[in-house]
């Protein structure tokens, strides 16, 4: 067993530790339940930038310090200066990160405890995978500020069906966690005592893939969505028959096929 904590500041707004081939970066603004300053997706953004070089992470997860998960962009810092121009650069950087996060090559699981409300929920949303807390609880809530959520409707409505995603954004109501599960924010709820081990658990059967398949599975998933259907199908054929090229895949079959254990993998 290998674990790497990155010295860190008090004051830091991210931290990161790897263990097992699972990194884990945790929000650190408790007092301020987590919410995305400019600094906090600063960090995001470098971390996540250093993790899609590093192939000794095979999955990212995402955790929060205190009572809540995120509770999205810090509105203090924003009242502060909200020009346009101000404005305009502050949801870029939100929109860039979120997006590095889907074409990062490892999966990535949110552990949401607490509240996850705008672009909370946005980056539970963004996250290819999520695991709440029964205490959970899940909003687009910026329509009660007068704030309509539109950079977390594009997550939002990528994950829910769209009567439901219409009812989040314009009500801004609270959703809990099982109804969370039924929408498909989440793929599991447990009690809050359970989390960590549900979160190690599902990190961990991951971890044990072949990392070269799990980076371009992730790739083809997101790229097919946003397709046609016969473009969505042109390309999984061509990543399908790429695949059957590699050696831990001949290998595989083979075995499959004289009902022998699979061997190890070899990334190639």
């Amino acid at each position: 067993m290998t674990a790497m904590t990155r010295p860190a500041a008090e004051e830091s707004v991210l931290l990161r530790h790897d263990q097992d081939g699972v990194a884990t970066l945790t929000l650190n603004r408790p007092d301020q339940f987590n919410s995305l300053s400019v600094a906090l997706l600063t960090a995001l953004e470098d971390e996540i930038d250093a993790l899609a070089k590093d192939d000794s992470v095979r999955v990212v997860v995402i955790a929060a310090n205190g009572r809540a998960f995120c509770a999205g962009h810090d509105l203090k810092e924003m009242s502060a200066d909200p020009g346009l121009e101000t404005m305009r650069d502050l949801f870029s950087q939100c929109g860039r990160m979120m997006t590095a996060l889907t074409r990062l090559p490892q999966p990535v699981i949110a552990r949401v405890h607490g509240i996850a409300t705008a672009a909370g929920c946005q980056l539970v949303a963004t996250c290819d995978l999520a695991v709440a807390a029964e205490e959970a609880r899940f909003a687009t809530s910026g329509i009660n500020v007068g704030l309509f959520c539109a950079t977390p409707m594009v997550a939002v409505t990528r994950n829910l069906p769209r009567k439901q995603a219409f009812e989040m954004l314009m009500t801004g109501d609270f959703i809990d966690a099982g109804t969370a599960l039924q929408y498909g924010l989440v793929n599991r709820v447990v009690s809050a005592d359970q989390l960590d081990q549900a979160v190690a658990d599902l990190a961990a059967k991951i971890a044990g893939k072949a990392s070269q398949f799990v980076a371009v599975g992730k790739q083809l998933f997101y790229r097919q969505l946003e397709d046609g259907l016969e473009a969505a199908y042109a390309m999984a054929s061509e990543t399908m028959a790429c695949n059957m090229q590699t050696d831990d895949a001949r290998a595989g079959i083979d075995a499959f096929i004289a009902k022998k254990p699979m061997p190890p993998w070899t990334g190639r």
